[in-house]
Formats: structure tokens, C-alpha cells, sequence
């Protein structure tokens, strides 16, 4: 799909429902791929969990040193990396 947007005053009735149509059609498979991604995201979180369940199970340190030093930076805000997008 063409980035800029079309003039509208410029386009017909027919033109217009078309271009209604098939941003909807783009908009639908987005929706998609988006449910897709989130589903998979799940699935990792919950791997991630049954692993750290494991390991505390086990007997294994879970959250070590380093991961509360990296904590108190980010919550001070002097976690280095790179910084959060800036919004509008």
C-alpha cells in the first residue's frame, strides 16, 4: 500500500469504497498476525515460567544479585542501554 494518504475530495464513490475495502482487508490481516504473535508470546511466558518453577523447585537462586542491582538502575533511572521512545 502507497504511504501517503489519497486526496479524498479527488476520489470517486467507487474509489473510495475500494480504498475502505482494502485498508479494512490490511486492518483484518494485521489483527491477525498480531493475535499470532501474542499467542506465541504466551506460550514463551509460560515456558519462562515453568522453567524458573523448576528451578526454584530445585532449590536454584531465581533472581540473583546482578538482576536487583539491574532492577534498582532501571527503577532509578540510570539503567544504561538504550533509552525508552520519547512520546508526543
Amino acid at each position: 500500500m502507497d504511504e501517503t494518504f489519497p486526496d479524498l475530495g479527488a476520489l470517486s464513490d467507487k474509489e473510495l469504497k475500494e480504498l475502505i475495502s482494502q485498508l479494512s482487508k490490511e486492518e483484518t490481516e494485521i489483527s491477525y498476525q498480531r493475535r499470532l504473535l501474542h499467542g506465541k508470546i504466551d506460550i514463551l511466558r509460560a515456558e519462562l515460567v515453568n522453567r524458573l518453577r523448576h528451578k526454584h523447585d530445585g532449590g536454584e537462586e531465581i533472581i540473583s544479585g546482578t538482576d536487583v542491582e539491574r532492577l534498582t538502575e532501571i527503577l532509578a533511572g540510570r539503567a544504561t542501554g538504550d533509552p525508552a521512545p520519547e512520546t508526543n
